[in-house]
């Protein structure tokens, strides 16, 4: 054999082995490379915008639009915390709008239906107007009748919240800020209150409620938006919704809670399976506006409360919380009214889930306690999930 010949094929076999090392080890670092450029491209379509919307009694007014990649879009303005769009797909693809609103925010001061709105001191009803605490009793603003609703005539949903933006890894919110003096409305104590809200990389919408307050007073806040899952111009009543609760608190003919807590089994208010919101709806009196019992007792753990489904468009949302109760509210007293676009907002054309404590509370011995305690921090969690089927 020639030596030199064989010394020169050696030699050219560890060159092309090296080669393909040097090649594999480049090309593994390219993709890892185009691996991280992707996973960077994903976490910068996060996006936050703060536009400006006027001004509302001489405080300056900004709607700020959160967006992740799939799509979702969510715009919250600092006036009364309000939610006025909220986009999602369908099951193919389409993006709508599917929460009911306003096209200019001025139009949010005169809202009788609370539309997307943010509410507080207290959220639902409170008898009477009157409750007593710590041995005294307090007046409060009555705007429902001879009852208190969501926190009176100007309530967290009619003044300007102070927003700060918020940009953290996999996430983009608005934080609100407000101060409930002292007598507000009628209730003791100055309240610090906040209000977050945060999307997602994985369709998730959250609010999150906190407060402090330098006296004992009842606190209960929640989001009041308004659902419609539907591509065209129809109601909800074909809409499906599963509440997770095995009682409900019947109320009176002005919605004042009687005390009970009673079984959904064998009544038309039994949503444990899946059911069509309008299958049974003309069996209960003016439509549903029901509180269902989540949990019998106040603690901090988020459960599942509600699923919505409507099949046409595929659209599901599921409904988390660390509240005790959820009201559901099938938009009974819708009356028309024209919101974006000119869409005529009739009688059930959109429903509310609205996770809370139970309505009437303060006067309600027997229901979780709404008495937030001074110096004590008041958390509440609401979570809505959003995909397609």
């Amino acid at each position: 054999m020639n030596t030199n010949f064989y010394k020169f094929s050696h030699m050219g076999k560890l060159f092309v082995a090296a080669s393909l090392i040097l090649f594999q080890s480049c090309n593994s670092d390219n993709k890892e490379q185009v691996e991280n450029d992707t996973n960077s491209d994903k976490q910068s379509t996060l996006s936050l915008q703060q536009n400006s919307a006027g001004s509302i009694d001489g405080q300056e007014v900004f709607t700020y639009i959160l967006e992740n990649e799939d799509g979702i879009r969510v715009e919250v303005s600092n006036y009364g915390g309000i939610i006025s769009r909220l986009y999602t797909r369908d099951k193919n693809g389409e993006l709508k709008n599917v929460v009911l609103g306003f096209d200019e925010i001025e139009d949010y001061q005169d809202n009788p239906s609370y539309l997307g709105s943010t509410i507080g001191r207290y959220a639902n009803r409170i008898a009477a107007g009157k409750f007593s605490l710590n041995s005294e009793q307090y007046d409060l603003a009555t705007n429902d009748g001879a009852h208190s609703l969501h926190g009176g005539e100007k309530g967290f949903n009619k003044v300007v919240w102070t927003g700060e933006t918020i940009e953290d890894d996999g996430r983009v919110g608005v934080k609100l800020t407000y101060t409930s003096p002292d007598g507000e409305e009628g209730f003791p104590g100055t309240a610090e209150v906040e209000a977050v809200f945060e999307i997602t990389k994985k369709n998730k919408l959250s609010i999150q409620f906190r407060a402090k307050s330098d006296k004992d007073t009842p606190f209960n806040l929640t989001h009041h938006g308004y659902f419609n899952f539907s591509n065209e111009n129809e109601n909800v009543l074909d809409h499906q919704l599963r509440i997770y609760a095995e009682k409900y608190t019947p109320a009176d003919e002005t919605l004042i809670p009687t005390g009970e807590l009673v079984k959904v089994k064998d009544t038309p208010f039994d949503f444990r399976k899946m059911q069509k919101v309008g299958d049974r709806i003309e069996q209960v009196e003016g439509g549903y506006d029901h509180n269902y019992v989540i949990k019998e007792k106040n603690d901090d753990k988020l459960k599942k409360m509600a699923e919505l489904y409507h099949e046409a468009s595929g659209r599901v949302m599921e409904v988390h919380s660390n509240a005790p109760g959820i009201q559901f509210y099938s938009g009974n007293f819708l009356d028309g009214a024209t919101g974006i676009d000119g869409v005529a907002y009739n009688k059930h054309w959109a429903l509310c889930l609205e996770p809370q404590l139970f309505p009437d509370s303060p006067n309600q011995p027997d229901f979780p306690s709404a008495i937030l305690k001074a110096g004590e921090m008041y958390n509440h969690r609401i979570e809505y999930h959003f995909s397609t089927r």
